[in-house]
């Protein structure tokens, strides 16, 4: 094939043969999507909410934190030397609008693209040649890819979901009642909630509380699950049997770092063919919009997960 490229290739065997590269891609976006956002002492959930110099700034912190997990060794002029080769690693809000420097052309690119709010990511190889190039004003301004280049991405991955911001998905009216009170407390009591059933991260958390003690504030003893323990509201954690408790209703697996609230009632005639666990002796199932609020059961906490 004329356009086969050795060098690439082994480039991207050697990406794809790193254990567990999708996953671990994905969490480097999410992390520095977090990092900038820095909603624990912002309470900032929204890239629009980014200043300018800060969005600049994201492709850089993603090249550093993509060096920091694959320990990739530094190039000789460009980003890094994997399989030794020089790559390059560029970052864009459009997906293959990668802004390529004089040094870059004719080299390997390792692009990536991500968009919070549609919760999706990318990431793919290619060769920054003159043909793949759109032409620049002079030597010195950036380029970009033109449609033949675009359509030479090796791809490693593509449109792969990336962990969810849950706050970009809750109605306006949700949002506003979250974040009303001055109260980190009642702000995070508002978040679990109104947002039942669904995996809420640390990030979250943090974001919605805007303190330092943040995960405080779901526990027991004060914190919410004590405070919605009258409405029937449960909140389940970083323990099996919570995980398990919440697999057996029917509800999203919990990941690491991962809560979950959901309004239980005790079984009755009415809930027959509904998942239920059971706890204190009696069986409860998620409860139905017009079961009246009970007493929720207490949810030991056993067997910790790794984080």
């Amino acid at each position: 094939m004329d356009d086969y490229d050795p060098a690439l290739e082994e480039v991207f065997s050697h990406l794809m043969m790193l254990d567990e590269l999708g996953p671990r891609l994905g969490k480097v976006v999410r992390r520095t999507f977090d990092m900038l956002l820095d909603g624990q002492h912002t309470g900032r959930f929204r890239w629009e909410q980014l200043h300018k110099t800060e969005k600049t700034h994201c492709g850089t912190l993603i090249e550093i934190n993509l060096q920091r997990e694959f320990g990739f060794a530094d190039g000789h002029v460009l980003d890094y030397s994997i399989a030794g080769h020089e790559v390059d690693c560029k970052y864009a809000q459009n997906i293959a609008s990668w802004m390529i420097p004089p040094e870059a052309v004719d080299q390997l690119i390792l692009g990536l693209w991500a968009n919070d709010k549609k919760g999706r990511w990318s990431a793919g190889l290619v060769r920054a040649s003159e043909e793949n190039l759109n032409p620049g004003r002079n030597r010195d301004v950036k380029r970009t890819l033109n449609h033949t280049g675009r359509q030479a991405i090796r791809w490693l991955f593509k449109d792969e979901p990336l962990q969810e911001n849950i706050l970009l998905s809750l109605p306006d009216d949700d949002i506003d009642a979250i974040f009303r009170s001055t109260s980190g407390q009642k702000r995070i009591n508002e978040l679990f909630r109104r947002v039942q059933g669904r995996r809420i991260s640390r990030t979250v958390v943090a974001t919605v509380a805007m303190q330092e003690d943040y995960m405080k504030r779901v526990r027991g003893n004060g914190g919410a699950r004590s405070a919605l323990r009258p409405e029937g509201i449960v909140i389940f954690g970083q323990y099996r049997n919570h995980v398990e408790a919440a697999k057996a209703l029917g509800l999203p697996t919990l990941g690491p770092g991962e809560s979950m609230s959901i309004r239980l009632a005790r079984k009755r005639a009415h809930h027959a063919g509904l998942p239920s666990i059971t706890l204190n002796g009696e069986e409860w199932v998620a409860a139905l919009p017009d079961d009246p609020p009970e007493m929720a059961p207490e949810l030991p906490d056993i067997g910790p997960l790794g984080r």
